[in-house]
């Protein structure tokens, strides 16, 4: 009876988090009419969870997934772009969690693709979740080998692509963002693929902690991302960017879409805000 309890404390948690987007009649799990978000830059993934191919003359690089069965909308969208899904070369996670990662082994094992992550995330990925902190057993999906180690800067090259690694954690110890610039129309889009510091329902951060120093992890994303220069900018769940706000299907392309560089800093801001509330609240429990 106690995994039990845990699994449904798990699954309200998770509902919690996806609230905003099925307010918006939207299915989490369903398929998202692949679109540009700038650039090389497309969303590749469902209504809620959130999948980028940044395309190349040579190879592919794939950031996140869904839930396992997300390959047959993933495959769908980048063929329906015109790509070639065997393409891809390169595999990134923005963190570690089962329903950003349920699919990364069988891509891995269809594409030949290397999977690139953060140090602290690795084990969580080649172990399929078990070691997850917060979630560990709960939460599984197929493990996946990493086949390189990804530090803070690294540049991540591919086909005259260069993302910039930032390690950004808190929601995980491993969570990571990716950063690229864009050429379009004649000025510079400093672009990122932003892993938000959001608190699932559950994690301790003071008193027993999920992970020894999860609060100053916290901390430190927040003060990183607001002193960053951000136009463009997407994450890893449709409602964090208030996707459906800003494109719709059907939208002609535009590099301004999701040009936002004042929202970016709004969410942040509002993601510090509900982390101090838990914190207080945690302090005075």
């Amino acid at each position: 009876m106690k995994i039990i309890n845990i699994k449904i404390f798990v699954i309200l948690a998770l509902l919690l988090n996806t609230l905003p987007a099925l307010a918006q009649n939207r299915d989490s799990g369903e398929r998202l009419p692949a679109h540009r978000v700038i650039g090389n830059l497309y969303a590749v993934g469902t209504y809620e969870l959130s999948a980028y191919l940044v395309s190349s003359d040579e190879g592919h690089i794939l950031i996140n997934t869904g839930w396992a069965d997300s390959i047959v909308q993933i495959r769908e969208n980048v063929e329906a772009l015109g790509f070639d899904f065997e393409d891809i070369r390169i595999l990134l996670a923005q963190h570690s969690h089962g329903d950003h990662t349920g699919a990364l082994a069988e891509i891995k094992e269809i594409t030949g693709a290397e999977m690139w992550a953060s140090a602290k995330d690795a084990p969580i990925l080649e172990d399929g979740g078990l070691s997850d902190p917060h979630f560990g057993g709960i939460l599984g999906f197929a493990p996946v080998e990493v086949d390189r180690i990804l530090e803070e800067e690294d540049i991540i090259e591919l086909g005259g692509n260069r993302l910039v690694t930032y390690l950004h954690p808190g929601h995980t110890e491993g969570a990571t963002s990716f950063g690229m610039t864009v050429q379009e129309n004649g000025r510079e889009y400093k672009v990122l693929i932003a892993n938000m510091g959001s608190v699932n329902g559950g994690k301790r951060l003071a008193v027993d902690p999920t992970y020894p120093g999860v609060a100053a992890d916290f901390a430190y994303t927040f003060t990183a991302q607001k002193a960053m220069d951000v136009d463009v900018w997407v994450s890893a769940h449709a409602d964090q960017y208030n996707m459906l706000d800003k494109w719709e299907p059907g939208m002609p392309y535009s590099p301004d879409t999701f040009n936002d560089p004042e929202g970016f800093l709004e969410k942040v801001e509002y993601y510090e805000q509900l982390f101090l509330e838990a914190l207080a609240t945690e302090r005075l429990e």
